[in-house]
């Protein structure tokens, strides 16, 4: 489903090992985006309940923003299909300003968000100039694509970045998805993303990448690598 908003907000994409200290470059710049330390910020951990590991993720995620200096984080608890469309958790989420999906299982993400109330809440928060943030497979479902390897599928995204495709822990082991992927999206784009590293959009369409990693991006028979500090575009 493509969805025709007036983009205002932002997105930030990292490639996973959110919680381990090393995403502080990205996450402070998003922090800053949403309106600096005293914004409210909600951790989504959908994607850790498919094992029931989303208390303990989400928690992380809340030690994490307050380690940087963030006055208001909170977890937002969808975790299945009826509390994705709970009306109180989705207002949560629309006056969140830095809305941000764990990693963990992109397919259950995905399709646990799809079409949902909270989903909804969070496209309007992004409508309004809120940052949507994802790492790994957060990252992976907010493309028009996204490669679950735990059932080696292809699947379709929630679209925000249209013909596109997240390589999360490109530096790990994301890159070996790379020759298959270009072979079943040739006219994608496919990002990978670093451990350590977030790719974060600019208000003109344009990216810029933060952290100790790189973006690579694949298309049209080329690979483009790019470190931190440097922008690029894609379509």
């Amino acid at each position: 489903m493509t969805h025709s908003l007036r983009r205002t907000g932002r997105l930030l994409l990292e490639g996973g090992a959110e919680f381990g200290g090393k995403m502080s470059e990205p996450d402070l710049r998003a922090i800053a985006l949403a309106g600096g330390m005293d914004a409210p910020i909600c951790i989504i951990p959908t994607a850790a309940a498919a094992d029931n590991n989303h208390k303990r993720a989400g928690n992380n995620g809340v030690r994490w923003f307050q380690s940087l200096g963030a006055k208001n984080v909170f977890t937002v608890d969808v975790t299945d299909s009826k509390s994705a469309n709970d009306s109180s958790l989705a207002a949560s989420i629309r006056t969140s300003r830095l809305i941000y999906l764990l990693g963990g299982f992109p397919r259950y993400l995905g399709e646990t968000l799809a079409n949902s109330a909270c989903w909804q809440a969070a496209l309007d928060a992004y409508a309004e100039g809120a940052v949507i943030a994802g790492s790994s497979a957060g990252a992976m479902v907010l493309c028009e694509h996204y490669y679950d390897p735990y059932e080696k599928k292809l699947l379709q995204g929630l679209n925000l970045i249209p013909n596109a495709c997240v390589l999360p822990h490109h530096d790990n082991f994301g890159k070996a998805w790379a020759n298959q992927l270009t072979q079943l999206l040739p006219q994608s784009t496919l990002l990978g993303v670093d451990e350590r590293t977030g790719m974060l959009s600019d208000s003109d369409g344009g990216w810029q990448v933060h952290g100790a990693g790189a973006a690579t991006l694949y298309r049209a028979g080329s690979t483009v690598r790019y470190e931190r500090g440097e922008r690029f575009s894609f379509s």
